[in-house]
């Protein structure tokens, strides 16, 4: 075997899928999707090719214009990351044909009972594939080095609908012939049942595929975006609200980096239960309802998904191990669109939470200094369990290093140059480093370029943000040990992200009557932005301040974003030296654990495998 990617059972001595055609039955009761894929290869080939799965069962596999059986194995011994391999011996074959079922675990689907969903009516499911989960809904190439166009035929119950990050062909009765192995012709064509077609032409990795099916609705917003959810009126005004100035955002993005080239800017907003604060999904982006703040502030989670179009999905890292390119460069993007669209204060305060992040992540891999590296090693490592805030935020102090190196204009012309020279392609660090020295003569000269990707820590010439907003609340929050809380006058105009970053940077061993007198005058545990209740409750829980431990428990058990729920089971599992925090954590866990999607699970049982 060759492997390209740690994390993948792909084989460089093998042709990469170029397409999927995918047909895919719902079966609700079972939790279970039932499906068939053709692969179409870069090239016929003989002999074996690998194929990622992850919890599913292989029923067959053919030469779609023959039908003729093709051999597989599926390894017996599931590897805890990678998962199983299929093996499917060619002969001079250019596609096969698999059939296949999911399994009710599989790690990318969440499927939610109608009391789960906001609407309380009807089941829902979705897809959440980076960075391996792909494998678990369909055999495949599950890394991003291998790029695919995909076409699927989706049959679901009448009463439900399905989107993808896909153009939209039709809504049409189901076909006989179609369903392609998933199932027989008469379940296909059940009278109410109906199938929801869609195309994605540009290629694409694998963890960029997604869907959702359910009861859903929509907003149109702007001339190239609709905001969709649960078909439930107030959501539905309140997304598009948040949201109305998306296009603002597209615009400026295509000054900075050139076209957007996805056709569609879509967002889909899910239920509570969504692990992240959103998912780039190209066309339709998937966000948690916790960014709906009803000040527009929510809009900054868009904004990076927004920038991923250019960093990211149009340029993609060849592996998780170079994952900065994708979320360091969306970072620094991302803050370029808030700036050019609300200001260079409101940017000021994105770097300086971001800086805080970056202290807790080098604070947090302070006994596993690999993972404070840009390009790290993750053979044997799941990609899950080591995500964190410093690809992000250390990928983008790099860059603006460059940046003033070089300066703004020049920077910007270079960044234009990259996206177009590399779109629709994965890359590595090294690729980069080597673009980047042609490109900037002598920048080695200048920044130590090696330190930066390869190097643990903080490099010496990293920059902490420095702006009278962010020198302000710091000010603040140093007073606030000598007893000094802030006046109504000096916090009267903040929002969410300025609470946040005071609450950062108070330190977390305070006094609970102090914790308790904050929290009487600015009420900030029952803020409705969960980045200030989190952060408050992470203060609370440190200094063993019981009276929010109920305010713990229910947030722990209505929100399903690991960005909260890993802080606060990390602070109750870490305990104050006594053992009610350890028994709440097991004790909520083990009655909102259903209620999480697979992802979300496996983060939380870790923490309490390690901490417990």
């Amino acid at each position: 075997m060759a492997p390209i990617d740690p994390h993948s059972y792909t084989d460089s001595t093998q042709p990469f899928t170029t397409h999927v055609s995918l047909s895919l039955y719902f079966d609700f009761p079972s939790s279970t999707v039932r499906g068939s894929a053709i692969l179409t290869l870069s090239a016929a080939h003989a002999g074996p090719i690998f194929l990622d799965t992850r919890s599913l069962s292989v029923h067959s596999v053919k030469d779609p214009l023959t039908q003729t059986p093709l051999p597989f194995s599926l390894s017996s011994q599931p590897d805890p990351i990678k998962g199983s391999l299929l093996t499917v011996s060619l002969s001079d074959n250019s596609q096969l044909l698999i059939a296949f079922s999911t399994s009710p675990d599989s790690s990318a689907l969440q499927w939610l009972s109608p009391p789960q969903t906001f609407n309380k009516t009807s089941p829902f499911v979705y897809t959440q594939c980076h960075s391996i989960h792909a494998r678990s809904i369909f055999p495949c190439q599950d890394t991003p080095a291998a790029r695919i166009r995909y076409s699927a035929k989706i049959n679901i119950p009448r009463q439900l609908s399905a989107v993808m990050s896909a153009r939209h062909v039709e809504r049409r009765v189901p076909l006989a012939g179609e369903a392609a192995l998933a199932c027989d012709d008469l379940t296909w064509c059940a009278e109410n049942r109906v199938v929801e077609e869609f195309v994605m032409e540009q290629p694409i990795p694998p963890y960029l595929f997604a869907f959702a099916v359910g009861e859903i609705g929509y907003r149109e917003v702007g001339p190239r975006m609709m905001v969709y959810s649960e078909s439930v009126p107030t959501l539905l005004d309140a997304a598009a609200k948040e949201f109305e100035g998306t296009e603002d955002m597209i615009r400026q993005g295509e000054r900075l980096f050139g076209p957007y080239e996805w056709e569609r800017f879509d967002l889909l907003v899910l239920p509570p239960s969504f692990p992240y604060g959103g998912m780039e999904n190209p066309r339709m982006v998937f966000l948690t309802p916790t960014v709906i703040k009803g000040d527009a502030s929510g809009a900054q989670v868009v904004a990076h998904e927004l920038a991923h179009s250019w960093t990211g999905n149009l340029i993609t890292n060849k592996s998780n191990e170079h994952f900065w390119l994708n979320e360091g460069f969306t970072t620094y993007a991302e803050r370029r669109i808030v700036e050019a669209v609300q200001g260079e204060d409101r940017a000021a305060l994105n770097v300086g939470i971001g800086w805080r992040g970056l202290i807790e992540g080098m604070e947090r891999f302070k006994d596993n200094m690999e993972f404070t590296k840009l390009k790290t090693k993750q053979e044997g490592v799941d990609p899950d369990d080591v995500y964190s805030q410093v690809p992000y935020e250390k990928g983008f102090q790099f860059l603006w290093r460059i940046e003033r190196q070089i300066g703004r204009p020049a920077f910007d012309e270079f960044l234009k140059k990259y996206i177009s020279t590399f779109k629709f392609q994965s890359i590595d660090t090294e690729t980069f480093l080597s673009f980047l020295k042609a490109n900037v003569p002598s920048i080695e000269k200048d920044i130590d370029l090696e330190v930066w990707t390869e190097g643990t820590g903080i490099p010496s010439d990293a920059l902490e943000p420095v702006s009278n907003v962010y020198s302000k609340i710091v000010s603040l929050a140093n007073e606030f040990m000598n007893g000094r809380m802030p006046c109504e006058d000096e916090v009267g105009e903040w929002r969410g992200q300025e609470w946040e970053l005071y609450l950062d940077h108070l330190p977390k061993a305070v006094e609970a009557s102090q914790i308790m007198a904050l929290d009487g005058r600015y009420r900030l545990a029952e803020s409705s932005d969960y980045e200030v209740k989190v952060a408050f409750l992470q203060l609370a829980i440190a200094c063993g301040c019981r009276d929010y431990y109920g305010e713990v428990e229910k947030t722990l058990k209505e929100v399903g974003r690991m960005k909260y729920l890993r802080p606060l089971y990390t602070a109750l599992a870490r305990g104050t030296g006594k053992h009610e925090e350890k028994i709440l954590a097991k004790r909520v866990f083990a009655e909102a654990r259903d209620s999480y999607h697979p992802i979300a699970r496996a983060v939380v049982e870790s923490i309490l495998a390690r901490h417990l």
